[in-house]
């Protein structure tokens, strides 16, 4: 059992090491957090997770069925404490930040089902995320099938027909079948969701022309997964973006050399000759 006195944040520069579940779903978040405030405490947030599974203990284990389980855990954070989506300003950042989701009590999707399966998961449930396309989801093993809801609408479950037909648009309007549907529903690993959590930051702050934190999220990114060929050409033009020349040849080539066939690579080393063109013109 976590109690806060003992809850640091992991090193940035240790995180690629990571097996994909092995990352620390909290800590790292909050450590994505941190970039934009700094003084944030974490210890406080994961004490604040504790005390939302305390308070649910006697109750959820009063109750047998997982089901059940789950509809008192959401109850308890949806109708009680409060947590809800931002349906009015969707994509405003501190949805995204964690601290802001706990401080607030509102997220998007993803942050949401983050606090979910922090708090069901201190409790003993195997609460996981689904990458699901469009709007990320939770579920919960119930035998051999699988309860999926929606942390973003207070945890409503979803049966299988509503599921095709988020999926459908998509998909480029084809129904999924059994078989891709089950694909969908595979459980996504910690890096994944935190991936897209940065992936939804960077995207909010390139809209904003907003390239200083707009880098810093693709730079993030590639402290996950260094080898990531979008971080690494969003990393590059953001650099281009803020005028540092030197910096956006090197992501640029390397994306280049990594990935030849691309489908950008024509344009970008266009850009890559301008760029070293202007190094060398005398001023």
């Amino acid at each position: 059992m976590s109690t806060g006195a003992g809850f640091d944040l992991p090193d940035w520069n240790a995180l690629a090491g990571l097996d994909d579940d092995g990352l620390p779903l909290l800590g790292t978040a909050l450590l994505i957090a941190r970039d934009e405030y700094p003084e944030l405490e974490p210890r406080a947030y994961d004490a604040l997770v504790q005390r939302y599974a305390d308070d649910l203990r006697d109750e959820v284990g009063a109750i047998a069925q997982w089901p059940l389980k789950m509809r008192a855990i959401n109850q308890h954070l949806f109708d009680e404490v409060g947590f809800s989506g931002n349906q009015t300003e969707y994509y405003d950042p501190r949805n995204s930040y964690l601290n802001q989701v706990f401080e607030r009590r509102l997220g998007n999707p993803i942050s949401l089902a983050m606090v979910q399966m922090e708090v069901a998961r201190r409790l003993g449930m195997p609460l996981d995320g689904i990458s699901f396309p469009g709007h990320f989801l939770v579920r919960l093993p119930v035998g051999d099938s699988v309860l999926v809801m929606d942390p973003f609408n207070r945890g409503r479950p979803l049966d299988v027909e509503e599921l095709r037909q988020r999926a459908k648009p998509h998909l480029g309007g084809e129904t999924p079948d059994d078989e891709a549907l089950f694909r969908i529903l595979h459980p996504a690993t910690h890096r994944a969701m935190l991936m897209r959590m940065l992936r939804n930051l960077h995207a909010v702050y390139a809209e904003r022309d907003d390239w200083e934190r707009a880098v810093r999220c693709a730079d993030r990114l590639l402290k996950l997964a260094p080898d990531n060929a979008e971080a690494l050409r969003e990393r590059g033009l953001g650099y281009l973006r803020l005028g540092h020349r030197h910096g956006a040849r090197q992501d640029l080539d390397r994306y280049l050399q990594r990935y030849p066939d691309a489908a950008d690579a024509g344009p970008l080393r266009e850009r890559l000759v301008e760029l070293s063109a202007s190094a060398v013109r005398p001023s």
